[in-house]
């Protein structure tokens, strides 16, 4: 192991983790950070409409049966919240963490069914590029294109990801926190709580969107909300990004 990763915060949580018997990594399942951007770097979310319809889509799109979306749901339920009332899904992937930037968006997925990941993606892809296209009638490709996928391999890299994709929205307003060089702290942790297009708010015990995902993997190691919110402040003060874990 070399020295970076051995200095790395991440790897003092897992030996913790381990000390105290918590769960790590499950040995069981596969897990994949997956990637995709605009063509030419172009934004695909220009306004809230936009968010909202991408995170509906990885609600509603995350079925092994074919859904036909459209507006109306999101008009009747702009927050998303009623997903009782809903036809129930044949889930095709456990969501674990995810983030929207304006250009590009990042998901931590396990799949349930054999082929899950590529049959998501392309629905979410192909839902996106199609909403978008007719919102602003446009033509062509929206995204650059097949989208790019990691494989988690160990613990340690497991246990970067969820950080990793809930801090890229600091590249907006602090992106010195690619360079360890955070001179704010309060101000960063500030700018995440009010950042709506991630997961980091509902690892917080703040509901946002909950109903899509599958928290459970990661607070089984986090614990409560409230460790996670420390490990999020220590994670800061030693910020070191692995090249495998920061696809762009």
């Amino acid at each position: 192991m070399d020295n970076r990763l051995r200095k790395s915060v991440i790897h003092r949580y897992t030996s913790a983790m381990q000390q105290s018997k918590q769960q790590t990594m499950p040995t069981e399942q596969n897990f994949y950070h997956t990637l995709n951007r605009g063509v030419d770097r172009r934004e695909i979310f220009l306004d809230k409409q936009d968010y909202l319809r991408f995170i509906h889509n990885l609600y509603e799109l995350n079925n092994e049966d074919r859904v036909e979306t459209t507006f109306h749901t999101l008009k009747e339920d702009p927050n998303l919240t009623d997903f009782a009332s809903r036809k129930q899904r044949k889930i095709l992937v456990d969501i674990l963490a995810f983030c929207l930037m304006p250009n590009h968006y990042h998901l931590l997925l396990s799949p349930r069914v054999e082929g899950g990941i590529p049959k998501f993606m392309s629905k979410i892809n192909i839902g996106h590029a199609k909403y978008f296209n007719q919102k602003y009638k446009r033509v062509g490709t929206l995204f650059q294109g097949r989208y790019k996928q990691v494989t988690v391999t160990d613990e340690t890299h497991f246990l970067h990801l969820p950080f990793y994709i809930h801090f890229n929205p600091l590249d907006l307003s602090y992106p010195e926190w690619r360079e360890n060089r955070i001179t704010n702290p309060k101000g960063v942790l500030e700018f995440l709580k009010s950042y709506l297009w991630s997961s980091h708010l509902d690892y917080l015990g703040i509901k946002n969107f909950p109903s899509m995902l599958n928290m459970s993997h990661l607070m089984d190691i986090f614990g409560s909300h409230e460790d996670y919110a420390k490990l999020v402040e220590n994670y800061l003060k030693d910020t070191q990004i692995d090249k495998e874990v920061a696809i762009e």
